[in-house]
């Protein structure tokens, strides 16, 4: 498996596709552990530590493969203790959510591939509906879902999750970008702007964790184009 950081590109759409993309340098895909880090994100960034990079590749795998992450199994096959796996990559939530974020990093590449060429917030829509649609169709994550919901949603979108931070912080350059410091002269910044936009697409990614309907990505477009659309009024 390709380190997380540099993944090799893989032709394809799609979840799995994107999984295995390379992110640009200056991307989007590159702010979110600039902008929100952890323990484990900077210990396998740094190359300082090929202990913890191994258990994070063998994990990331076993993800992928559709498998849950149990950490005394992990810890069987790296041939260690548990205690030893602790130490490596701390507890199992940290682990899952730097593998996640692994993985949203492709996934966000490729929606901004995708919507190449368009400005505006045109291309806001864009990129975040791509990146919706691409969660939605991905079997190993629908399956995380089904099989943890309640961690799931507690890892993915409480303001204490730093996947949830990573991804305002994300949507907040994007917005940045192509609407400015305060988009169509409302009273409301990027920051707040980026942070309801993400809300919308946590609602409609995940339907069926948070009200029992199905995730769509067409009606996340729909409610996109309704918070940007420029000539609301304030």
């Amino acid at each position: 498996m390709p380190d997380p950081t540099d993944p090799s590109p893989t032709p394809g759409t799609g979840a799995a596709a994107a999984a295995h993309r390379t992110p640009h340098p200056g991307s989007l895909a590159a702010v979110g552990t600039t902008a929100a880090p952890s323990w484990l994100s900077e210990r396998l960034e740094s190359g300082e530590h090929p202990d913890a990079v191994r258990a994070f590749r063998m994990a990331r795998e076993q993800f992928i493969d559709g498998e849950r992450i149990d950490m005394g199994r992990l810890a069987g096959r790296l041939g260690i203790d548990r205690t030893s796996l602790f130490r490596w990559v701390g507890n199992r939530d940290a682990l899952l959510s730097e593998v996640l974020w692994s993985l949203a990093v492709p996934t966000l590449q490729q929606a901004e591939d995708a919507a190449a060429g368009r400005t505006g917030p045109d291309r806001v829509a864009a990129v975040l509906t791509s990146f919706a649609s691409d969660l939605i169709r991905a079997p190993y994550f629908r399956a995380f879902l089904r099989r943890e919901p309640a961690r799931a949603l507690r890892l993915l979108t409480t303001n204490e999750s730093e996947i949830h931070r990573r991804y305002v912080a994300t949507v907040r350059v994007l917005v940045l970008a192509e609407l400015g410091e305060h988009p169509f002269d409302r009273a409301i910044d990027a920051n707040d702007l980026a942070f309801v936009l993400v809300r919308v697409s946590e609602s409609f990614t995940y339907a069926d964790l948070i009200s029992g309907d199905t995730p769509s990505a067409a009606r996340a477009r729909a409610a996109f184009d309704v918070v940007l659309r420029p000539g609301a009024s304030s």
